[in-house]
């Protein structure tokens, strides 16, 4: 046992009443870093460990059976933050949807009250007819869940206090699953930890699965408790062990993928992965912390954070009881779950929370001391207590919560705390201000940007990372960050929404940001990667122009145009070569997809000079955006050793003609791209255009690095590079036809070479 744990075993011994327990010895070989197996796992246990986080990290395809609605690809994009197995930022946010009819009942829409962003036919999946109450949920951690999956319900039970019998003013009571007691999930609606991973599997994914076999589920490495009693809270008469009422429905689909998508081994492995998952080890306390720790039962937070819960390896220190509190009237989303009403929600565990955030169901506090503060209900007179105090015993109690496990992972985005210059490595040598000014920029393309800094009101991400991030931050994203744009169609002409063909994900308020009614033209946008733009920028417009032929007057069947803005600036950057510059790129990133407000800056036109969040403008600076475009700038290229056959029948067929090597001031540039807009899409298709770009037009993609960046085709319509080759239409139609004609050997031959650019 630790020092920090058996400090908080002292904490734990004037505690016991709360906890329900007479022994203050706390469980064992479970607390480690976050992210994990935890410490006493076995050889067996981490093998299994490891394929079940291989499972969390997979990137399903609609070949798997991803959708056909859904909100992520995997399920790691929900529960990444600071590493895999936690919460994320407000990028992640869902909506839940419902109706509620004249006679008060409400009826679930959407994928079982989940409403998913994404249709792979449509692009988006439409808001339902007849919606009217909307709620923001924010991904919950899962680090210890293991631990909570085994506490028995006496134990649970024993600090509930439905009717305020005592007049303390705190009334926790259970939420009711299937005649069990919850734990899982903002209301602890979701008594077992199978059935809060299935029916997310589904609900954001598309992904449908059996329940467990018995055999399957005898294995896990967590049973849960079931006790033989006569009904909720009647005597305990015996204890076995199994995974209590699970769901014993099979979830299916009508997506044409055989059901179920996700086999009982990979379900097995990723319940078995979640439940091993060590619990957040305490830091070493300091003199603050303890300060902390002591104020933090003076305001009587201990109520129904409760210290510590007995649990069969012995106390676990998670401070919830896990039952239900009414949390006020400014919290409520008035979203009932079983037994809980709209305004209640099970208290959240603090264990690991300093590394978590943002916090609260929704996502809505940026810090901790702002989450405290939304507390109402039952916990007001923790808050006003709180509020009491001196601004050094404030800090002391934040200090003591940020101590609960994680602080020293904390990361203001995805990138380690410790990373140093290499782990996103440049494309050059740096000097020291110049690695100075590179780790700025990487730190602000990183970080979550909060409401308090401009965020919103509507976006599409939190950070540029939040899209930006496959296989390396500054790369590319996968479909569930893609970008909707949609557009009216009216014979020839096209006719953009007032607010731009951006139809964005979120809304800093709990409801669908607007789309407009009259479009009849959706389409998704896949996130490029930025690995190497750089060297793009610096390839002269000479040698861009000079592959420019728009009549075809050599008779190759290749008719690339450069993209001419309308201020006669070459674009060069996105998929309708749209942005002229890096500059210009960021400026105008930060306002599309974030909603935050730039400076007016001579010869700049992108971006957004204002918005009505409340937040002064503007909410970057020149320094800020230079120091992003500097990362951008100076970001590594992919490169990989070159194949000369394979990059010999790359050029036979024809797909050098667009993806060609232009020369950059320092040599040739093999991204592969000629930075021209071609059309190569099929004869039915209608796109939404831009600046000078028709619907058709898109400029032909960088090639280096693409194993990394699946899908592919601008609307990820392609899982695998020979999907994308088949793709291809238009003006690559012979170079696709050269392609299929190839024999199979040296189809792979091409293929291969293309994974090793």
């Amino acid at each position: 046992m630790n020092l920090p744990t058996k400090l908080a075993l002292l904490f734990l011994l004037g505690l016991l009443s709360a906890c329900g327990g007479d022994d203050p010895t706390l469980a064992e070989g479970v607390f480690g870093p976050l992210g994990t197996a935890r410490p006493n796992a076995t050889e067996a246990e981490r093998t299994v460990f490891a394929r079940g986080e291989a499972v969390a990290l997979r990137r399903f395809t609609p070949e798997d059976g991803l959708g056909p609605n859904f909100n992520v690809t995997f399920c790691g994009g929900c529960h990444e933050k600071p590493v895999f197995g936690g919460s994320a930022g407000r990028y992640r946010n869902f909506l839940l949807v419902r109706q509620t009819l004249s006679d008060g009942s409400s009826v679930d829409l959407g994928e079982s009250g989940v409403l998913p962003q994404f249709n792979l036919e449509t692009g988006r999946r439409p808001t339902d007819e007849g919606a009217t109450d909307f709620a923001l949920r924010n991904p919950i951690p899962f680090f210890g869940v293991g631990l909570l999956a085994e506490l028995s319900e006496e134990v649970i039970l024993a600090n509930a206090d439905p009717n305020d019998d005592d007049g303390d003013g705190i009334s926790g009571r259970p939420n009711i699953d299937r005649g069990f007691i919850g734990r899982f999930g903002r209301k602890a609606q979701t008594v077992t930890i199978e059935g809060f991973i299935r029916g997310p599997l589904a609900n954001h994914l598309g992904i449908t699965s059996n329940p467990l076999p018995e055999a399957l589920r005898a294995q896990l490495p967590v049973p849960s408790p079931v006790f033989e009693r006569g009904g909720i809270g009647g005597a305990v008469i015996g204890r076995r062990f199994m995974q209590a009422a699970a769901p014993d429905a099979a979830i299916t689909d009508d997506d044409g993928i055989p059901d179920p998508e996700l086999s009982d081994q990979d379900l097995f492995d990723l319940v078995s992965w979640s439940m091993l998952l060590a619990a957040p080890e305490r830091a070493e306390p300091t003199e603050a912390t303890e300060r902390g720790e002591a104020l933090f039962e003076t305001l009587e937070c201990t109520a129904c954070h409760v210290p510590a819960l007995d649990g069969p390896r012995g106390f676990v220190p998670a401070l919830s009881d896990l039952l239900l509190h009414d949390m006020g009237p400014e919290l409520a989303d008035g979203f009932a779950f079983g037994e809980a009403s709209g305004s209640e929600f099970r208290t959240q565990p603090l264990w690991g929370v300093g590394a978590v955030g943002p916090y609260l169901h929704d996502g809505r506090a940026d810090t901790l001391a702002e989450a405290i503060r939304w507390h109402g209900g039952e916990a007001a007179a923790s808050r006003a207590r709180f509020d009491a105090l001196s601004d050094a015993e404030r800090g002391d109690v934040l200090a003591f919560l940020r101590s609960l496990g994680g602080e020293a992972q904390h990361t203001d985005g995805l990138v380690p705390p410790d990373a140093d210059l290499e782990a996103i490595p440049p494309s050059r040598a740096l000097s020291a201000d110049e690695a100075a000014r590179y780790l700025e920029g990487r730190a602000l393309f990183d970080q979550d940007t909060f409401g308090s800094e401009g965020l919103g009101p509507r976006f599409n991400g939190d950070s540029c990372r939040a899209c930006h991030f496959e296989p390396i931050v500054g790369g590319a994203g996968p479909g569930g960050v893609d970008v909707i744009r949609h557009d009216m169609v009216d014979g020839d002409a096209f006719v953009a929404p007032d607010f731009g063909t951006i139809a964005h994900r979120f809304e800093m308020a709990p409801v669908r940001p607007r789309f407009d009614a009259r479009a009849n033209l959706v389409e998704r946008r896949q996130t490029p990667s930025l690995l190497g733009l750089g060297l793009l920028e610096a390839i002269p417009e000479a040698a861009i122009l000079a592959g420019e032929d728009p009549l075809d007057a050599d008779e190759d069947g290749i008719a690339g145009v450069a993209h001419r803005l309308p201020d006669g600036r070459l674009g060069r950057f996105g998929w309708k070569a749209d942005v002229p510059s890096l500059h210009e790129f960021v400026r105008d990133a930060l306002g599309a997809e974030l909603g935050v407000t730039v400076p007016p800056e001579d010869g700049q036109s992108f971006g957004a000079a204002s918005d009505d969040d409340g937040v002064p403008d503007p909410e970057f600076d020149v320094d800020q955006i230079e120091s992003m475009r500097f990362f951008l700038a100076t970001l590594g290229a992919p490169g990989g050793a070159p194949d000369v056959a394979g990059e010999t029948l790359f050029a036979d067929t024809g797909c050098a003609d667009c993806h060609r090597t232009l020369e950059g001031p320092d040599g040739p540039v093999r991204a592969f791209t000629d930075l021209l807009l071609h059309d190569v899409q099929g004869d039915a298709f209608v796109g939404v255009p831009s600046a000078n770009a028709g619907g058709r037009l898109f400029r032909t993609a960088p090639l280096w690095g693409i194993a990394g960046t699946a899908p592919y085709w601008h609307d990820g319509r392609a899982s695998t590079l020979e999907d994308a080759i088949a793709a291809h239409e238009g003006t690559a139609s012979a170079a696709r036809q050269a392609f299929e004609a190839l024999s199979a050997e040296a189809r792979e031959r091409l293929l291969n070479f293309l994974s090793a650019l």
